[in-house]
């Protein structure tokens, strides 16, 4: 029988290989997220009626995250990763009789929401003064 310091404890790994793990996991997120993020993507796939062509236009954004670490005590390397990413539509590009124009689709909370906030703000601002200026 062996006493319990005789026992070989195994060697946790370099640091390098940790960092070259890390770096590993970390490029193959970007590989994944990156070939999905192109310019097919944001444009879409035309369509044509007649002589026009329409070409619809989004945002796409990604991102990724990942890591790996040592436990020295187990002697053992773990780690994981993610990503996401999300597309929004923008607008679109018709092009008729070789003139391409760009038209956004605006988001309707701005066009109506934005103006009324300003008319209640202005409405409100005008009575305060008034008061202010009633006040002496």
């Amino acid at each position: 029988m062996t006493a319990p310091d005789d026992r070989i404890q195994p060697t946790p790994p370099a640091e390098s290989t940790v960092a070259r793990a890390s770096a590993d996991l970390l490029e193959h997120l970007a590989d994944k997220l990156g070939a999905r993020a192109s310019a097919q993507a944001v444009y879409g796939e035309p369509v044509t009626r007649g002589d026009v062509t329409v070409i619809p236009v989004a945002e796409i954004a990604y991102g990724f995250g990942g890591g790996v670490g040592l436990d020295a005590t187990a002697a053992k390397t773990g780690g994981g990763g993610g990503g996401g990413a999300a597309a929004r539509p923008r607008g679109f590009i018709v092009i008729t009789d070789g003139t391409a124009t760009y038209r956004p689709i605006r988001d309707p909370w701005t066009t109506v929401v934005v103006p009324l906030a300003a008319l209640v703000i202005g409405a409100a601002a005008s009575r305060l003064a008034r008061r202010w200026a009633t006040r002496d």
